[in-house]
Parts: C-alpha cells; sequence; structure tokens
C-alpha cells in the first residue's frame, strides 16, 4: 500500500468517525431537546389541570353555571354574595334561570330589576339551610331555613325525601353539586316562604282544615300580617269530628258553624312549643259581648282541653306558628270548661248530681265562681260529710246556685258591693286581691267560655240559712 493511499484512507476514517460522532451528538441533543419539550408541555397541563380543579365555594360554583346567572344577579342585588362565601356550610336549593323567569311571570314582572333587596332577601335565605345536607341525607318533614320567621325562627321548608319534593311541588332536578361551604341541589321552582295557610296547602295532611278555612272565608285573615299560632287538625281529626258530629262530611257545615271552631284553633301571638305553658289562653274565637275564648294547654301532657294531643310542634311560616294536633277542639260552654279541667272533677260531678248541667250548658251567658276540688274537700270536712254521696240534689242545688251570675262579668267589669246570684246576693271586696263573703278568695280571673265566663275560688261559698 503506498503512502498516499494510506493517509487517504486514514483521513476517511477519522471523518467517518467525526461524522459518526457528531450525528450521536446530534440525536442526543434532539433526544434532550424532546425531553425538554415533554416535560414543558407535561407541566404545562398539570397547572392548567390544576387551575381546573380548583375549588370553589357556593357563589362561585354558581357564577360558574350559566344556568344560574339569574341566582347570582339575585344573589348580589339582595347582598347575600359574602353570606355564602362564608364558612359554612351551606345546603343550597338552586333555582334555574328557567325557574326565575317562571317567578317573574307568576308576579308580573319582566326581570330581577322589577324585584328589591328587600323583596328578594327573604326568598333567597328561603334557599339556604344551615349545614351541609347531601341527597341520601334528605328526610321527610319540616326543617328550618334561615329566612326569618314568627317568633325568631327560621321559616321551614318541607321536604318530601321519596320523590324530592319542596313544599309539595318545587322539584330536586340535580343533587350533590359539591363546593368547599356546602353543597348545591338544583330545583325547578323558585320557594316563596310561606303563611300558616301556605304551611297548609303545601301539605296534604291538611286538606280538610284547607276547605274547611275556604268554606269559612278565613283564608285570608289568616294570610295577614299577624303574628298566629294555629292548632292544625291533621286530615284524621276532622274525620272523626265528623263522625262524633254524626254528619258526612264538610259539607254538612256551614260558614257560621264553622268559623268559631276554626278561630278556637288560632292564637293572636306566635308562641313556640319552649313557650307553651300550662293554663289558659284566649283564642281568636268570639265570645259574649267581644271576649274570647278561652283554651286549656296542658304543657306536661302535650295536650289542649285535656284530649286534643299535640303531635308536632313548631312549623314556621312567615307570620305564624303551626303545631299540629290529632283531634279537632270545639269551643266549649262553661260546663265543658269544667269537664276539661281535672281541678274541676268534683264541681261536674256536683253539677251532675244537681241535674244542673244542661241548664249550665244553655245560652246564657252565665258568670261563675268556680270551686276548685281542694275547695270541695275543705267543705266536705266543714260540714262532716265524706263526699258527695252524703249530700242530695236538694242540698246541692241551692249550693251551687250562689255560684252562678247572670251575664257574662269579666274581672275588668267586677266591683266592690253586693252582687245578685241566682241565689241570693254575694259580697264582692275588689283590692289588691278580689274576695267574696270576706274569706274566699277568686285565684283566677276570665276564663272564657262560649256562653259565660269562669272566675276559679278557692272555697265554696254557702248561701244565708233560710
Amino acid at each position: 500500500m503506498n503512502k498516499d493511499y494510506f493517509l487517504m484512507l486514514v483521513g476517511h476514517n477519522q471523518l467517518k468517525h467525526t461524522i459518526m460522532k457528531t450525528r450521536k451528538n446530534l440525536f442526543a441533543l434532539l433526544a434532550l431537546v424532546g425531553l425538554a419539550g415533554t416535560l414543558l408541555l407535561t407541566s404545562c397541563e398539570k397547572d392548567e389541570e390544576k387551575e381546573m380543579e380548583m375549588p370553589k365555594n357556593i357563589v362561585e360554583v354558581a357564577v360558574s353555571n350559566p344556568q344560574f346567572s339569574i341566582l347570582v344577579q339575585a344573589l348580589q342585588k339582595a347582598n347575600l354574595v359574602t353570606t355564602l362565601q362564608g364558612t359554612g356550610p351551606f345546603t343550597v336549593f338552586a333555582p334555574t334561570n328557567a325557574a326565575f323567569n317562571e317567578l317573574f311571570s307568576q308576579l308580573g314582572v319582566s326581570s330581577i330589576d322589577a324585584l328589591t333587596a328587600d323583596q328578594l332577601t327573604p326568598i333567597l335565605l328561603y334557599h339556604v339551610l344551615s349545614g351541609k345536607v347531601e341527597s341520601n341525607q334528605l328526610a321527610s318533614g319540616y326543617v328550618s331555613t334561615l329566612s326569618p320567621g314568627a317568633g325568631g325562627l327560621g321559616v321551614s321548608l318541607k321536604v318530601d325525601a321519596s320523590m324530592l319534593k319542596l313544599n309539595g311541588n318545587v322539584g330536586i332536578t340535580a343533587a350533590d353539586i359539591s363546593a368547599t361551604n356546602g353543597v348545591i341541589h338544583v330545583i325547578d321552582k323558585v320557594l316563596l316562604p310561606p303563611t300558616v295557610v301556605d304551611i297548609a296547602l303545601a301539605n296534604s295532611s291538611f286538606t280538610s282544615l284547607v276547605a274547611a278555612l275556604t268554606k269559612a272565608n278565613l283564608v285570608n285573615a289568616l294570610k295577614a300580617d299577624g303574628p298566629f299560632t294555629v292548632f292544625a287538625p291533621t286530615n284524621d281529626a276532622f274525620s272523626q269530628l265528623f263522625t262524633d258530629l254524626g254528619v258526612s262530611g264538610l259539607d254538612a257545615l256551614n260558614a257560621e258553624d264553622l268559623t268559631p271552631i276554626l278561630l278556637y284553633h288560632v292564637l293572636g301571638t306566635a308562641v313556640k312549643s319552649t313557650q307553651l305553658q300550662t293554663g289558659y289562653v284566649s283564642t281568636l274565637s268570639a265570645g259574649p259581648n267581644d271576649s274570647k275564648v278561652s283554651l286549656l294547654v296542658d304543657a306536661a301532657a302535650v295536650k289542649l282541653n285535656n284530649n286534643s294531643k299535640i303531635v308536632a310542634t313548631d312549623v314556621v311560616g312567615t307570620n305564624g306558628i303551626v303545631h299540629v294536633i290529632d283531634k279537632v277542639i270545639l269551643p266549649p260552654t262553661v260546663v265543658d270548661i269544667a269537664l276539661a279541667n281535672s281541678s274541676f272533677s268534683t264541681l261536674v260531678s256536683v253539677l251532675v248530681k244537681a241535674e244542673l248541667v244542661e241548664t249550665l250548658k244553655g245560652e246564657g251567658p252565665f258568670t261563675v265562681f268556680a270551686p276548685t276540688n281542694d275547695a270541695f274537700s275543705a267543705l266536705f270536712t266543714q260540714i262532716g260529710v265524706s263526699g258527695i254521696d252524703q249530700l242530695s240534689k236538694d242540698d246541692l242545688t241551692p249550693i251551687l246556685l250562689y255560684h252562678v251570675v247572670s251575664g257574662n262579668v269579666r274581672s275588668n267589669q267586677i266591683s266592690s258591693g253586693n252582687v245578685s246570684t241566682l241565689n241570693g246576693d254575694i259580697n264582692v271586696n275588689v283590692g289588691t286581691t278580689v274576695t267574696i263573703n270576706e274569706n274566699t278568695s277568686v285565684v283566677l280571673v276570665d276564663v272564657q267560655a262560649t256562653n259565660g265566663v269562669i272566675h276559679v275560688i278557692n272555697k265554696v261559698l254557702l248561701p244565708p240559712a233560710k
């Protein structure tokens, strides 16, 4: 091999080696560039994914969903955005735009612009519960919302868990949209805070009550500002009443029959269950001379007039509180008042033996000074008998009539002096307390009946010997 050829061959091999090395380095460089690009793209994708997955509070969830744009506007107008961005947790029943448009049509307005913040606030808060309640935790019954109601309580919302309905006609169409501070359930109508009448309308257990209120023309009266407390009888309670009265149904009763009965279930104040106390309260049912008929509350037994049980409490409306009862309560005569109060059981027995029950169930009106059981026990000891079995009708009748005054005389109409009873005069002294015949005290006044009024006394009055 000559020298020139050898040098040429060596040069060629070096050039080939250089080219191969360069190609290898180039491939390595491209691989590094590709890897860097891949890492960069992956990093960007992860940043975007992280941004997309950033948790949102309830307001942010609503803002991000175009079907809630009117709800967001309403929250802004009512200054409730900050509230629902708070820690909560909250459960929000969120109406869609279609739900709001249906409301606007119902109200005869064109948009949210026609409603003020004061109008929107109670409506919007009626869609909010305190606490996070997912769909599998919803239970049928009433729940308290954040909308302010009677008695300082939140207005009640009726949940039908099996049908996923609210207040009987509002459907939950999507559930469990999670937020950092609670949960959203989508609904197909806007909920309006109910009056006590609306509460009855939304509950199928009160169809008879609603029909009775309608027939008696009392719907508008109980939609007024109030506040009211309504002891609401169920359909079963009305069915039992019809049986007791021997009638087939509501058609057998007219408005004049129904009005005093229905108003006897209504108080003119908002009384929540924790405020119920044993004793007499005035209803809106009219007695003689514009008086109001009394209702006996037994807070311990949770009963009214000793026979109607309170089975559910504190269903709150905008204008009152509803307590559910299992029997219709009828406005009482003076005899019925005695029958419903165990403190007057001896008086009732005496009235029966003296055959005066029907008399004192009559039209009257009567004012009855009613002795308690203890008062009769003291009388029996005083006259040396063991009980009424040792007294005859002739013994008892003049004593009882000595406790009855003609007319409906309430405490503010009593003055000192002689008062004529159905069996002679009694002497009344009005001071710090009211006393009769010097040694008998009036311990409770103005228990009002349909045909008179009762004042409770601590001793039996004995008429002067003739």
